[in-house]
């Protein structure tokens, strides 16, 4: 059975976003009756091989445990990993309780690093020359280390940071395109919970970004034909990756003169940064381009199309002189000490992991940890996600039931959730998940596969005609949401848990022994994917629902687990992650 979309229509446009997204859950709810006549599949398969290349998953170091008065509930843990991974199954939510939010945060920080994506695809052999042209194996090493990567958090703040820092597979055309974008993850992953100056650094000379934005063969100004050097990437590395479009408090709310807002750079800023990104090109020396190798090393100066000249920008000057590699130092120097960097990759962070609309308060807060670790050091991501998990508008329950607390799941987060809350593995290794892009049948998202730089939504965007617009509030991932999203996502998810996605399975055993008992069926689907959050109606529709379907034989008590999660998983109240 599946439910066919009607006419695309943006939900966010016809009354209040969430109430509007609440009303489709709802609409999902009320099909639970048909369930028991869809088929599915078996639950059960193989383990698949680690993703730290065929070793057993790392086991953590002991860590004492909390004192039952100090130890988090299991709602409370469930709460906190549906913001510090990518999703959990009850093994996580049990070490949660046993060691507290910072031991496992600094658990997660400690573990070693899975295979990369990169050495991943080569030991597939899509590093042979049919696929140089082509895109085969991304998808599968994207998604390989979001679900099964013992390193959750490292995979969570990668995700973030790839919708920061943005380059999508789709905008790349070079040869070895898989391996680019593998290569570009594996840079926003090694440097997850290092500095982000560090990461800015890479970013700028990583052979993706150099195509994507368009600098790689950039050239100075040419005085015979007036053409001058490409400002895309100068453009979009203030705009969207370090400072913004306006001068902001420490606090992150626009900095007001007169009652009016301030520009953080004009033209004349884009015009001399652009002139610091001329000369870069791929690295080419070592196999000339026939092997996917110099996707995989940073990018190289070309000295006679690198302007020498003094690049002016922001107030401050990169003096005449200079090679490609100085004066790329001087200028991320420069805009790194721009005092916007920290609430405003801050914000983002906070709006990617925890809530949409952080107070001024909670983004001041991080922002004074972004600035300072506390050892002198500015740009510490490592001590800036733990600040921000372990901030108290976090983890204060209180909050969390303030109505403009939370933040719509984004759709690939919704499919990891499943697969990690119910162990499901590709046991070949092939993880065929494919690209999950379209709307209307898929997810309507896939990762770093953005329509543009601007990622799959803006941090600002406001539904327009909306309860969200009038309270002025917004709510990034409703630009992504529709109609036809909405139901697009509830049948790829209906195929996924029943029959699953090529041999990539979840594991039911723990619910099948609940099947007989809807109220402790309902309960722990509830738990691992929504923290407790069902309401009480929701949770009673579920129940009911379930209660009159079919039982008795393996075929219907399957088909009870699967709609135990598929409505869960349709629900607003799992849509919303508080």
């Amino acid at each position: 059975m599946q439910t066919k979309p009607s006419s695309p229509s943006p939900v966010a446009g016809e009354g209040d976003g969430l109430a509007r997204l609440a009303g489709q859950g709802a609409v999902v709810l009320a099909l639970a009756g048909t369930l028991a006549a869809c088929g599915g599949g078996g639950g059960s398969s193989s383990p698949s091989p680690s993703p730290n290349g065929g070793g057993a998953t790392p086991v953590p170091s002991p860590v004492p445990t909390l004192p039952p008065q100090l130890a988090p509930s299991a709602q409370q843990a469930a709460r906190f990993l549906a913001q510090a991974s990518t999703g959990a199954d009850t093994a996580q939510l049990t070490r949660v309780q046993a060691i507290g939010y910072a031991a496992w945060i600094d658990e997660q920080m400690a573990l070693p690093q899975s295979m990369s994506r990169c050495d991943w695809l080569a030991s597939k052999s899509f590093d042979t020359a049919g696929n140089k042209n082509g895109m085969n194996g991304f998808d599968a090493c994207a998604w390989r280390k979001l679900i099964a990567s013992p390193d959750t958090l490292r995979q969570r703040v990668t995700l973030a940071l790839s919708e920061l820092l943005v380059v999508s597979i789709n905008g790349l055309s070079g040869g070895w395109r898989a391996f680019a974008a593998a290569n570009y993850l594996d840079i926003l992953e090694n440097n997850a919970f290092g500095n982000y100056r560090t990461l800015l650094q890479q970013v700028s000379t990583s052979a993706a970004m150099g195509e994507y934005l368009t600098f790689r063969g950039n050239v100075k100004y040419n005085a015979k034909t007036g053409a001058f050097p490409d400002e895309n990437y100068a453009r979009e590395l203030m705009q969207l990756f370090t400072i913004g479009l306006l001068q902001l408090n420490a606090d992150g709310t626009p900095r007001l003169v007169n009652g009016k807002t301030q520009e953080t750079y004009t033209l004349d800023d884009i015009t001399g940064l652009a002139r610091i990104f001329t000369g870069w090109d791929w690295d080419l020396s070592v196999g000339n381009g026939n092997t996917p190798d110099f996707q995989r090393r940073p990018m190289v100066q070309v000295a006679a199309r690198h302007e020498t000249g003094a690049s002016t920008f922001l107030g401050a000057t990169v003096p005449a002189g200079l090679d490609g590699a100085a004066s790329l130092n001087a200028a991320l120097d420069i805009i790194f000490a721009h005092p916007n960097v920290a609430p405003f990759v801050s914000r983002q962070l906070i709006q990617r992991l925890v809530t949409s609309n952080p107070s001024p308060a909670y983004v001041q807060r991080i922002a004074a940890v972004f600035n300072n670790d506390g050892s002198g050091v500015k740009g510490n991501l490592r001590a800036v996600i733990r600040a921000l998990l372990l901030d108290d508008e976090a983890r204060n329950s209180a909050t969390a039931a303030q109505t403009g607390f939370g933040k719509l799941r984004e759709p690939i987060l919704r499919l990891t959730a499943w697969a990690r809350a119910f162990g499901a593995t590709s046991p070949s290794d092939a993880w065929a998940i494919g690209d999950t892009s379209d709307p209307a049948t898929r997810l309507g998202q896939s990762p770093l596969r953005s329509s543009s730089v601007f990622n799959f939504f803006r941090p600002g965007y406001v539904p327009p005609n909306s309860a969200i617009a009038t309270a002025g509030l917004v709510a990034p991932e409703f630009q992504i949401t529709n109609e036809s999203s909405v139901l697009g996502y509830i049948n790829y998810m209906q195929l996924a848990i029943g029959t699953g996605i090529s041999d990539i399975k979840g594991q039911y055993a723990s619910l099948l022994a609940l099947v007989d008992n809807p109220a402790a069926l309902v309960a722990q689907a509830n738990l691992l994917l929504a923290a407790n959050q069902l309401g009480a109606n929701t949770v009673s529709l579920l129940q009911n629902t379930i209660a009159g379907m079919p039982t008795g034989t393996d075929a219907t008590r399957n088909n009870r687990v699967y709609a135990a999660i598929l409505l869960t998983m349709a629900a607003p109240e799992y849509l919303v992650q508080k």
